[in-house]
């Protein structure tokens, strides 16, 4: 099973120290009861992953371990064949040793969207709520972060963590952990909290805007984007039984909607600073992702609406802060 003991270690004397109360034990209870029917498979194929001590790690302008020229035509081969036990690849993209994991996202596109808006990373704990396979925390890690926690309750995305992490040997301070946030205790330790394409799939999305703030010391910043519609602060689109071909999809408020509820939760200094249209150049089928995507699930008579005839899917980024309760000691210093 996959060993977090690395990351015990790392937290340990940091200000994520008290989340070891409560960690161990749960992450102890997830490989016994969350045992998905593949991670037996998963497993066998990250111990078969080479060792590949490399000096290139690119984690500013996309995620790239190693060169394709220090492997040789077979090797690589080998490696794509293992790295392919670990489909569907949704978020991305990757390149390791030449070859490129060509993902369902391309997150790399929504990083760029969010990284002009937010405070500097540099030195911050960062909290990454359902951070999928990781593709976000390494280029958090990228701009700095001194911590990178990414949560997500999926086996499979941890094994996809598990394999790029395996080839990006010497990092420390980044982590996918296999829970959601309704598991986790407040910490109120990280300087920057990330949900993003999480809060459509929550039944109480009030509930894990509280969550979210529960993370977030003083002062901390919460980055949110979400699925929106157009229209005013009173517009929340509630779905059938699908949207886009999804079950889960609870409530899609306009962005103004979102402020609101913002705001309701305590949030301070709340701005919406982008929103956009996902495009099928952004999400789409590919080698590593070879289900259906975006395109199967827009009205092929009108791309403007789901299948369903619901809008078609738009996005937005918002940032807001925690407020400073001048009662609460500060935490250590973000340079530690």
């Amino acid at each position: 099973m996959i060993d977090f003991g690395d990351f015990y270690q790392q937290i340990a004397k940091t200000r994520l120290q008290h989340w070891l109360q409560v960690l161990p034990a749960q992450l102890n209870a997830w490989q016994i009861t969350h045992y998905h029917g593949d991670m037996a498979r998963w497993v066998r194929a990250l111990r078969k992953l080479p060792d590949l001590p490399t000096e290139h790690i690119d984690l500013v302008n996309d995620v790239s371990i190693g060169r394709s020229g220090d492997i040789s035509d077979g090797l690589q081969k080998k490696l794509t064949n293992l790295l392919t036990m670990f489909h569907p690849w949704r978020k991305g993209p990757f390149t390791i040793h030449g070859i490129h994991i060509d993902t369902e996202w391309r997150s790399d596109w929504k990083w760029d969207r969010v990284l002009p808006h937010i405070s500097p990373l540099k030195h911050r704990y960062v909290l990454d709520v359902g951070c999928g396979s990781g593709y976000h925390l390494w280029r958090m890690k990228g701009a700095g972060a001194k911590m990178a926690v990414g949560i997500d309750p999926s086996s499979l995305f941890l094994c996809q963590f598990e394999a790029i992490k395996h080839f990006a040997t010497g990092y420390n301070g980044i982590q996918v952990l296999p829970l959601g946030i309704e598991e986790l205790p407040a910490l109120q330790a990280f300087d920057t909290v990330f949900s993003m394409g999480v809060l459509y799939h929550r039944r109480s999305p009030i509930d894990h805007l509280f969550q979210l703030k529960d993370q977030l010391c003083d002062g901390g910043e919460l980055v949110l984007e979400t699925l929106v519609i157009a229209g005013d602060e009173h517009q929340v689109l509630v779905p059938g039984e699908r949207y886009g071909k999804m079950r889960n999809v609870w409530f899609i408020p306009s962005a103004q909607a979102l402020v609101k509820w913002l705001q309701k939760c305590g949030f301070e200094n709340i701005r919406v600073v982008d929103e956009s249209i996902t495009s099928v150049q952004e999400q789409r089928t590919t080698d590593w992702m070879r289900n259906e995507s975006l395109a199967d699930y827009l009205d092929p008579d009108d791309s403007t609406k789901t299948i369903e005839g619901y809008p078609a899917p738009r996005r937005a980024i918002i940032i807001a802060n925690k407020p400073v309760d001048p009662q609460n000691k500060p935490l250590e210093a973000s340079h530690e």
